[in-house]
């Protein structure tokens, strides 16, 4: 379903610049976890339960510097930019004192193998950041962890996990072309379509348009520098 804004009255223009996808999986986490888990694909289940069976732990962490060497690596392996360890560490002071943000740390022997950064607002919980090492990934420390956040924002009153980002493609197109595509959100849609979230789009960062001709020219400009 798509999520249509209601400010259309206004002279709002679609901005050039898109900072997040518009695309993703919102996953319900009300009722039990019995409840949740049944609605995940059973691949998925089964990697859940094989991550606990394998020995991999998962708690909140503190250890900042450590999730942003983690994020580097996973930034240079997997192709995309990674913020500075300053804008990890004022996240953090922005939304740990208030309950509304987490580091959470999957685990094998005390060896951090995959972590994340979740937030809430509301009912709904995001998946902002997460990063992994090419450490014992036989042991599934990402599924477990995705769970894990997600038991962590029903415990704080959430109903909904924003799994933050999949390719901008319908449906239909996305279970036709994930064996296919690995490049860019390509590479992730098949681990967040196992936890069985409903595919959402929501409207861009929109431009207020007070004047038409100089915004063209703001246009023509912006697009002669890229």
């Amino acid at each position: 379903a798509d999520l249509t804004p209601d400010a259309w009255h206004l002279a709002l223009r679609t901005s050039p610049h898109n900072i997040q996808p518009p695309r993703t999986i919102i996953v319900d986490i009300t009722g039990s976890e019995e409840a949740i888990l049944a609605r995940m694909k059973q691949k998925t289940r089964y990697n859940i339960r094989l991550a606990e069976k394998k020995g991999v732990t998962v708690q909140a962490w503190n250890d900042i510097e450590s999730f942003h060497k983690m994020m580097l690596v996973t930034g240079g392996r997997d192709g995309f930019g990674v913020h500075s360890l300053a804008y990890y560490r004022r996240a953090c002071d922005l939304l740990h004192p208030k309950q509304m943000g987490e580091f959470l740390v999957a685990e094998y022997e005390g060896k951090p193998l995959a972590a994340l950064f979740v937030a809430r607002n509301g009912n709904r919980a995001y998946y902002l950041y997460g990063a992994s090492t090419d450490e014992e990934r036989n042991r599934m420390p990402t599924y477990l962890l995705q769970w894990e956040a997600m038991k962590w924002a029903k415990a704080r009153g959430c109903d909904e996990y924003d799994l933050w980002g999949v390719p901008d493609e319908d449906e239909a197109t996305l279970e036709a072309s994930f064996e296919k595509r690995h490049d860019g959100l390509w590479g992730v849609y098949r681990f967040k379509r196992g936890f069985g979230g409903e595919l959402k789009r929501a409207a861009q960062a929109m431009d207020r348009v007070y004047n038409p001709l100089l915004y063209w020219a703001y246009l023509r400009f912006i697009g002669n520098r890229a």
